[in-house]
């Protein structure tokens, strides 16, 4: 389903009944990396799965800004009057649900996987290999990696919802950047998942579908 906001249209897939959970992507990803684990989830909640602008379905832009797109996140949940939302974000994803749960009373649960606040916050290998590729491709998705984002203490600091910080041991993101987003936001739980890489818990995968689960349920 296509839905338009902020001036563009976002593609969406909503799978079933209950409490409104939002998931969105990482970089260079869609929707559909979540199909496996909507189908854990949406026996318990409604599931939308959001792909973001410049990627998938959506509307393709030649710029791209992480405010922006956390801009269109909240129009999303706006135009559905989504209320009491679970907000779900892997990567970029993770970096949106920050921004738009610090301006967004709609959402009231935020769990990030593998989120940064700076582009120095991921391996120094990683940042050195999308210079590479940005270099050929000149890909905005990557040009947007390398130059942000830049999320202060203060935002997360202004975030009231419920919040889950999950990170795999083996992560792209650094433990310490980690670990400073869940210490930052007000009464955050930390979650390091031994053996995990970046998406290896979430792309395809379940095993996020019941980490989501049971923190939801932990804090009712």
């Amino acid at each position: 389903m296509f839905i338009e906001v902020n001036g563009i249209e976002l593609f969406y897939e909503k799978t079933g009944e209950g409490r409104p959970l939002v998931m969105v992507h990482g970089n260079g990803e869609d929707h559909s990396i979540f199909r496996e684990a909507s189908e854990v989830l949406g026996k318990d909640y409604s599931c939308y799965l959001v792909d973001s602008r410049n990627h998938g379905k959506s509307t393709k832009t030649k710029e791209l800004r992480y405010e922006v797109m956390a801009e269109d996140m909240i129009a999303f949940m706006e135009a559905l009057d989504l209320q009491d939302a679970v907000f779900y974000g892997f990567s970029d994803g993770g970096i949106i649900g920050l921004m738009a749960a610090a301006k967004c009373s709609r959402i009231s649960t935020l769990i990030v996987s593998g989120a940064n606040l700076t582009p120095d916050g991921v391996k120094p290998w990683l940042k050195a290999f999308i210079k590479f590729k940005y270099f050929f491709s000149k890909d905005p998705k990557l040009a947007l990696m390398l130059n942000e984002p830049h999320i202060p203490d203060e935002l997360l600091r202004s975030i009231k919802a419920q919040t889950l910080v999950l990170a795999g041991s083996r992560d792209l993101v650094t433990e310490e950047e980690t670990r400073h987003i869940a210490e930052t936001v007000p009464g955050a739980k930390l979650k390091i998942l031994k053996g995990e890489g970046h998406g290896s818990y979430i792309v395809h995968k379940t095993k996020i579908a019941e980490l989501i689960k049971e923190f939801v349920t932990w804090g009712q």
